[in-house]
């Protein structure tokens, strides 16, 4: 019961939706996140560390660069099945379409720069799969 109440308490969240949603393509610096949802990068961390905690996210740290990917195919099923719920639900939803919109222009430009031009610096490092598995 508490993976249960853990993954739908991660889910209560409109923000934290966009940026799991965002997520499916492909794997995203804090920046790019930033970015994507407008909000300060302390509160995308403090949001992404909720995802975290409920399995329906991972990251990886490159430098001091934060990556954050989907969870790969070992991911407990409730977590995959939850996954599946929201990406099956939201497909058509108007604010996800704008997202992906929004995130295609964020992703053609160079995360270093992206995070330059807010004033902060978050390493370098490239893009891997959204799945992040070897």
């Amino acid at each position: 019961m508490r993976e249960l109440l853990t993954i739908t308490k991660a889910l209560a969240d409109e923000q934290r939706v966009r940026m799991l949603v965002a997520l499916r393509r492909q794997e995203l610096c804090v920046c790019q996140i930033v970015e994507l949802v407008g909000l300060a990068t302390s509160t995308v961390s403090k949001h992404m560390s909720i995802l975290k905690q409920a399995r329906l996210v991972e990251s990886r740290k490159d430098g001091r660069w934060i990556y954050y990917r989907l969870p790969c195919d070992e991911a407990p099923e409730l977590v995959q099945q939850a996954m599946r719920w929201v990406f099956e639900h939201l497909g058509n939803d108007p604010t996800v379409l704008r997202d992906e919109q929004k995130l295609d222009e964020i992703c053609k430009l160079d995360p270093q720069a992206l995070c330059a031009a807010r004033g902060r610096d978050c390493g370098r490092g490239k893009q891997r799969r959204a799945d992040g598995c070897r």
